[in-house]
């Protein structure tokens, strides 16, 4: 059963490039060609999550530096291009600072370079958090995704461990493909009531669901405009065993979106995008733009591999001049 831990207001920051510091690596045996394999203490998850703190403080005040500094994968994505354009206009989303975390702490994994872990954060609203060491310290790879619901409950240990999905056999397959199906089912414009031909399914009412039904839609929409969609694996994904055989599966998508005049024209009839975001991101006015909107997710996989959605940030990530082929 899993130990609630309260950040205690230390006012610890991301550790800095410390080597090890804070992370507990046990050497293979003599001989052997496995990676040795990392513990991860709760005193490094806490210095960790108080560095939200400084995140926090860094797009308040626009610094894209240290944005870079605090963020790896999907946040450091989403984040390079986002800084960018807050600083030529964009409305950027305020990042808030979290209290009351729960940590998940995978017991083992196989060397410090990508070591991971998670945390559900209560106030001000329940949101997962997901933290991933990489040159030397420790940096925030994906957060926050709110939460939909009730948590589930995830397969423990004692002191906040918990199992990695890539540990558990029961768990490990349905993990791994859960961005991939995710890809499947929204690529699938027969998935709209429920019975598509990928196979893939979600309840309804699922976010997925709904998104499906916007992209199915959405070149209607803005007829006579021509609108082109595509979604795509966006980073790697990392998941936690549950109960039963099950995965709570962290990992991102990204949903392109090229809109172009119709025959005839010279000017979009319906954009996509607002004018000012246009000119944030791109420095002008194309008339064929692209826009990647990033899915940051938290998915519930059962052990019959059907999926569910326990949390969801859209963020508008980048707009390009052009189609992505170089036309337009």
């Amino acid at each position: 059963m899993l130990r609630r831990l309260t950040a205690l207001g230390l006012g610890l920051v991301l550790l800095a490039g410390c080597g090890t510091e804070g992370v507990r690596e046990t050497p293979a045996e003599p001989g052997a060609t496995s990676p040795a394999t990392v513990r991860i203490t709760t005193a490094d998850a806490r210095a960790a999550f108080d560095g939200l703190g400084d995140l926090s403080g860094a797009w308040k005040d626009e610094d894209c530096a240290a944005i870079k500094q605090l963020t790896t994968g999907v946040e450091s994505t989403v984040g390079s291009r986002l800084c960018a354009a807050a600083r030529e206009g964009l409305a950027a989303p305020a990042f808030r600072v979290y209290r009351d975390p729960e940590f998940l702490l995978p017991d083992r994994q196989d060397g410090e370079d990508g070591a991971w872990f998670a945390v559900l954060a209560r106030k001000p609203e329940p949101a997962y958090f997901v933290f991933v060491r990489a040159d030397g310290r420790w940096r925030l790879g994906a957060g926050p995704i709110p939460l939909l619901g009730k948590a589930p409950e995830v397969e423990g240990g004692v002191d906040g461990e918990v199992t990695d999905a890539a540990a558990d056999p029961a768990a490990a397959v349905g993990a791994r493909l859960a961005p991939t199906r995710h890809v499947a089912f929204l690529t699938d414009p027969t998935g709209v009531d429920g019975k598509g031909v990928s196979g893939v399914r979600f309840a309804s009412g699922d976010p997925m669901r709904r998104l499906l039904t916007e992209l199915v839609r959405a070149p209607g929409r803005v007829r006579p405009d021509r609108l082109s969609t595509d979604v795509r694996i966006e980073g790697p994904a990392r998941a936690l065993a549950l109960p039963g055989g099950g995965s709570l599966v962290f990992h991102a998508l990204r949903v392109v979106f090229t809109q172009k005049p119709g025959s005839g024209r010279h000017s979009l009839a319906h954009p996509r995008y607002r004018a000012a975001d246009v000119r944030a991101f791109t420095g002008g006015a194309p008339t064929t733009v692209t826009g990647g909107e990033i899915l940051v997710l938290a998915t519930r996989v059962a052990k019959d591999n059907t999926m569910t959605t326990i949390g969801v940030r859209r963020v508008l990530a980048d707009i390009s001049e052009g189609s992505e082929q170089g036309s337009g």
